[in-house]
């Protein structure tokens, strides 16, 4: 698995043990100019063998280059079979059994498996963990600028992937043949104010500084950041995502959202009291 990362201190250790407990061998993980704990927690995977960490200093988003120098690199270096080119807010979900089971079962002419993704709502701001009080899913996601949540890939190891920027796709592999809808990707995008705003004002940062990519690239994060600097906050766009008991009970009601607890329960249980 492949994760990119920024200041993700909050969740990059229960992603990391969750999917290490679903069959994940190895982890490249890079990591993009962090200043909160966020490498000492990747080193200290590091040093018990199970994960390669890179410090990444150029300060302009490109991740399509950065995933895909990882998920070479793990192909060359540490012959991966199956890689997720992963991000710290989520967590790839079998429909059945565990994620090697799903690789290890998939028919040889499949080389890539896409993941649709549900992003779960931001209800409070407490001090409990993402997982215990983000319980709540969308039956269907839409972004920011309220288009579908494109889904995400994993794909079979091979020596010319090229890994797009977002990971929504990939080319690079020979006679591409993909197979749905036996992972979801349980996504936990804002967790925090102090989490979106540092998120957006330094990846929009970013983004306006990368001169190769397409203006188009990066539309969610370019408009909120755009927001940010007209604002210089982003309380608004916050509040808006922000659900009370009385929203969260309305959108149950609509079946705009569903009580989903497997990702609360599986850490408490398989991670927590191991």
């Amino acid at each position: 698995m492949t994760l990119l990362v920024r200041d993700e201190e909050d969740i990059i250790r229960d992603n990391i043990e969750y999917h290490l407990s679903q069959g994940v061998d190895y982890i490249i993980a890079t990591d993009n100019k962090s200043v909160d704990s966020t490498a000492a927690i990747l080193k200290e995977y590091e040093n018990k063998g199970i994960l390669k960490y890179i410090y990444e200093a150029e300060d302009n988003y490109s991740q399509h280059k950065w995933v895909t120098r990882m998920a070479r690199m793990a192909f060359s270096e540490y012959g991966a079979d199956w890689i997720i080119n992963n991000d710290a807010d989520e967590f790839w979900w079998p429909v059945e059994g565990t994620l090697r089971d799903i690789f290890i079962s998939t028919s040889p002419e499949i080389n890539i498996l896409q993941a649709q993704r549900y992003n779960y709502l931001l209800v409070d701001g407490n001090k409990q963990p993402f997982y215990k009080r983000m319980l709540y899913r969308e039956l269907t996601s839409l972004n920011p600028l309220g288009k579908p949540l494109p889904p995400k890939v994993a794909h079979r190891a091979c020596a010319t992937i090229d890994v797009a920027q977002g990971n929504h796709s990939v080319t690079g592999i020979d006679n591409p043949s993909i197979l749905h809808d036996r992972i979801d990707i349980f996504h936990y995008p804002i967790r925090s104010y102090k989490q979106i705003v540092n998120k957006i004002e330094k990846g929009g940062a970013a983004y306006e500084r990368n001169t190769k990519l397409n203006k188009s690239i990066g539309s969610t994060w370019r408009t909120l950041y755009s927001e940010y600097k007209e604002n210089n906050n982003l309380q608004s766009y916050f509040d808006e995502q922000f659900n009370d008991t009385k929203t969260v009970h309305e959108k149950l009601a609509s079946n705009l959202v569903v009580e989903d607890r497997r990702l609360c329960d599986y850490i408490e249980t398989q991670i927590k009291n191991k």
